[in-house]
């Protein structure tokens, strides 16, 4: 069995090293880079199952990074930096992240998250599972792992694809954001369930007509989110 590939873009040697010798031990194969200025060709070549981002970088930093990594794949991306607001947080989940981790942080939480990122990203899709979900002009396909609005593709990040994909496939139900979040990133994930909310808004932007005004993804005031069969 293959063991999957990590691309771990950090400009820290020392941090590089660390997460390096953790995955390495979990056996996982690692590749690290000081920089994104050949992440083209980094990822073509060693096609990485997760990247591991530091968003202060000089140069073109982790942000726009993603930006561009989202072009080419939609694996998950776990950002980290030393940068610890909200508002941080927010802007890397917006551009493309999956996760968001701030320095220092315990290797064991990092593994934790690796892990995590990759078991979701592992359950899709499911060998029961039809290979479609249609919704009026709204396309789930599983196999490809791709999201469709009148035949043209929508650049999802896996965790967008994934919260689609647990909704869509039971239209109508009511998701609190704590069920979403343990779906999604697990019950034992130390992260912020307000980061659904997040990818929440994200997925709106990208495959709702009006995002102001769903018709695919509605809130439930009080409770959380449900897909729409009204969508169809």
């Amino acid at each position: 069995m293959a063991r999957e590939r990590i691309l771990v873009i950090d400009d820290e040697p020392e941090i590089s090293e660390l997460i390096r010798l953790y995955l390495t031990r979990e056996q996982y194969e690692v590749y690290t880079a000081p920089n994104g200025q050949y992440i083209e060709e980094q990822i073509r070549s060693f096609c990485p199952d997760l990247i591991i981002l530091d968003i202060l970088m000089p140069g073109a930093d982790g942000l726009e990074l993603c930006r561009q990594i989202r072009k080419w794949t939609n694996v998950p991306v776990i950002f980290v930096s030393c940068k610890a607001e909200d508002t941080d947080k927010i802007v890397g989940l917006t551009v493309g992240g999956d996760d968001y981790i701030t320095k220092p942080f315990s290797p064991g939480e990092l593994v934790a998250r690796v892990k995590a990122q990759l078991r979701r990203q592992s359950m899709l899709p499911g060998h029961n599972r039809p290979k479609t979900l249609v919704f009026g002009d709204l396309t789930v396909d599983l196999s490809a792992h791709e999201v469709k609005i009148g035949g043209q593709t929508v650049p999802l990040s896996a965790t967008e694809f994934s919260l689609v994909v647990k909704m869509a496939e039971q239209p109508g139900r009511v998701f609190s954001i704590d069920e979403l979040f343990d779906l999604i990133w697990g019950a034992d994930h130390m992260g912020d369930t307000r980061t659904v909310m997040v990818h929440i808004s994200n997925l709106r932007k990208k495959i709702e007509p009006t995002p102001a005004n769903p018709k695919y993804i509605l809130t439930v005031r009080g409770v959380g989110y449900k897909f729409s069969t009204a969508a169809d």
